[in-house]
């Protein structure tokens, strides 16, 4: 393996999740001697977090491929990468010769949006390909946050941040940044920035079923059924309308709706809601005002919220409850980044973004050009004409990390073709006919394009690799520039453009890309802002806080904040019913407690569980009880225990909390990796076992078909 240098020291972004922290990583013969936090980093000043050293173990794991590989009758064997192109493309050509183009479809992993490669020229293949049979990870995570966005502000990536550095109240619904690092929110140190709200003489509310990490710095944490979040929001708005709190503040020029919330939430009182959510009525009001009084406040909820029945829902209400009490474009509220590399150049694809297509078999609705994952499976396995056929998967693994597991784990296995885009042959990997092997993040260049979009802090950092690959490797540029030019349709003198494109950009590489867009983007006047000076600054720019923007940053038509979305409002409608309603919570006789998910810090979704570092000391692949539901049925601490669901079974320990909501039990996602013919020792000693086995993919969030992963009725029982 080539060196860049062997006893250099490097500095890097760290882009295993959101915070991207800044990486000293020091070689010594070629050796990675220590990973570090770089203290000269200016936004994430020496933070790091425990993944950040399983860098060396992904790039040293041996169980990584580094060629492509190809099942055959004997087992998988290696080939070459020009065999491996001509299989693939050969592989999807055919599918979609004889069952038309939408028989093809694609399914983007998470990581993917943390590989600058796989964002540049991804699309460039995918777009070869002309199907409308698109999912991704987006849909088990953030699609509420944008499809919100995308109705209020008018595009999808125009997400509100938490102005943490300088608020004065936060609360936060369904999220655990200190073990997350902060998601949708680019804040690395979360843990140190959440401390100074309170340093400084602010307040920190935590809302969950579960005291996590997080709300054990906070001032105060309250219990709150799953699911129940968007009734406690209504809540709050109520009050705020009810004892004339309304402040619009700076965005009141160009706010429409405020007379519809107004109406809207009048039924919803405190009282009418606490059994919905367990929240008593007195401390909901006092938390409302208080939050109004504070000068500067921000509230803030993330996967919890999103992930349930009502996500867009609350989603929706948390951005109104912040624009109607004044915090909305002011420091210490919420705000909007401002990124070097601009992504908010363009409306996204489709006529609106949303519900301009339904999938064939649900008719469940389209979002930004993807349908909802929880659809995959079906639209695999039932008959008839766009029937899928084959499938492409990038950074992904839908078996582990997508509602109903087992069905989609049956339904890959039933597909003609497909091919995978990644390091390892893992649960969902293992179905694919052909595995392509990009790079790891040591050995390719990175700026972060999507996650500086979402930063608290504006700042800029390009990182070149710590090692150089061999000949026989490929990066995800080089990967899906060939897929593009050998899947490109038309007349030769088209397919001769393609080549040259290919060969065009194979050269020119991402860092000329990066440059071009710097040039294009708001710091290259102010501050000389291009390639070269990021190159000149290794540990980063630091670009300042974030600023008022609006109205000039909406896309809206008609540049206002639509606090009243038809699509939202309508859905309210049905909430006021259920007020009446005499079960109080989704769970039933049958299913009597509330799954809800948890992150461990040490992992990464279903990564890094192959890192022996990462899953050493005990066993956190347990389910979190509380006492008392632990007690009445008859389990002790340490116990194995029957968890079921409508669609699924598991077997896993249980672990008795006193943190945990009586009639709440919590399953960490991501685990599971007992399945035959996956090639992950270390993980597989550690398999723990898959709660997507459990989570249902018809339990849906009501208007974006994102999954509902919390708050899945379930009953425990004793093994």
């Amino acid at each position: 393996m080539k060196l860049t240098n062997p006893n250099r020291t490097h500095y890097i972004a760290c882009n295993l999740c959101e915070a991207i922290c800044g990486l000293e990583i020091k070689l010594e013969n070629g050796q990675v001697r220590s990973i570090r936090g770089d203290k000269k980093d200016p936004v994430s000043k020496g933070h790091i977090c425990p993944k950040a050293v399983a860098l060396q173990d992904i790039y040293n794991d041996p169980d990584r491929l580094r060629t492509p590989i190809k099942k055959t009758s004997k087992g998988w064997s290696e080939i070459s990468w020009k065999q491996a192109f001509d299989e693939v493309a050969d592989g999807l050509k055919r599918v979609q010769h004889h069952h038309g183009k939408d028989a093809v479809a694609v399914y983007l992993g998470n990581p993917s949006v943390h590989n600058l490669d796989a964002l540049l020229f991804g699309p460039m293949f995918f777009r070869t390909l002309k199907t409308a049979s698109r999912y991704s990870a987006t849909s088990v995570d953030q699609l509420p946050e944008q499809l919100v966005s995308l109705l209020m502000f008018g595009h999808s990536l125009l997400i509100p941040l938490p102005d943490l550095d300088r608020t004065g109240f936060h609360i936060i619904f369904g999220a655990n940044p200190v073990v997350s690092n902060g998601s949708l929110m680019t804040a690395p140190g979360v843990t140190r920035r959440l401390k100074a709200i309170r340093e400084r003489g602010g307040r920190l509310v935590v809302i969950d079923p579960r005291r996590t990490e997080t709300a054990a710095i906070a001032d105060q944490h309250l219990f709150i059924k799953p699911g129940s979040d968007v009734f406690m929001l209504l809540a709050m708005l109520q009050v705020v309308f009810n004892e004339q709190l309304v402040n619009l503040g700076t965005v009141a020029g160009f706010t429409q709706g405020l007379a519809d919330i107004e109406k809207l939430v009048q039924g919803f009182t405190p009282e009418k809601t606490a059994p919905r959510t367990g929240v008593d009525p007195e401390q909901l009001k006092t938390l409302v005002r208080d939050f109004c009084n504070a000068g500067s406040a921000s509230c803030y909820g993330r996967i919890g919220v999103s992930t349930q029945q009502y996500g867009t829902l609350t989603q929706w209400l948390i951005n109104v409850f912040n624009i109607v009490t004044g915090n909305l474009d002011i420091p210490g509220g919420t705000m909007f980044s401002k990124p070097a590399f601009e992504i908010l150049s363009s409306k996204p694809p489709g006529k609106k973004g949303f519900a301009d297509r339904f999938s064939r078999v649900r008719k469940l609705p389209n979002f930004n050009g993807e349908f909802p994952v929880a659809a995959m499976a079906e639209e695999i396995t039932t008959a008839g004409e766009g029937q899928i056929r084959a499938l492409v998967t990038s950074a992904g693994n839908p078996v582990l990390s997508t509602p109903n597991g087992d069905e989609i784990d049956t339904a890959l296995a039933s597909l003609d073709f497909m091919v995978s885009i990644d390091i390892y042959l893992n649960e969902t990997t293992r179905h694919a006919n052909i595995i392509l092997p990009p790079l790891t993040s040591l050995e390719r260049s990175h700026y972060d394009i999507a996650f500086q979009a979402l930063a608290i802090r504006n700042g800029a950092k390009y990182s070149q690799p710590v090692f150089a690959p061999d000949k026989t490797q490929r990066s995800d540029a080089e990967i899906f520039l060939e897929l593009a030019w050998r899947m490109q349709a038309g007349s030769p003198l088209a397919k001769a453009g393609a080549w040259l494109k290919k060969e065009i950009l194979k050269k020119l590489g991402n860092g000329w890309i990066i440059n071009q867009r710097l040039k294009q983007g708001p710091y290259h006047k102010t501050h000389g802002l291009n390639l070269k000076k990021l190159k000149q600054n290794p540990h980063g720019i630091d670009l300042g806080p974030m600023q008022p923007c609006l109205p000039d940053r909406l896309f809206s038509d008609d540049k206002t904040i639509n606090l009243a979305p038809r699509e939202c409002v309508t859905e309210v409608a049905d909430l006021g019913k259920l007020l009446l309603a005499s079960a109080p919570s989704s769970a039933t006789a049958e299913f009597d407690l509330l799954l809800i998910g948890r992150r461990d810090p040490r992992t990464n979704n279903s990564w890094l569980h192959n890192s022996h570092r990462m899953v050493k000391g005990k066993q956190r692949c347990v389910a979190l009880v509380h006492p008392m539901d632990a007690a009445a049925r008859h389990l002790r601490d340490g116990d194995m225990a029957t968890v079921c669901s409508r669609v699924g079974v598991i077997e896993i320990p249980v672990s008795l909390s006193e943190d945990m909501m009586p009639g709440v039990i919590s399953i960490p996602h991501g685990w599971g990796h007992q399945m035959e013919g996956v090639r992950l020792e270390v993980a597989s000693k550690h398999a723990g076992v898959n709660t997507n086995i459990l989570t249902d993919n018809y339990f849906l969030d009501t208007l974006s078909g994102n999954a509902a992963l919390n708050g899945v009725p379930v009953r425990l029982s004793k093994d």
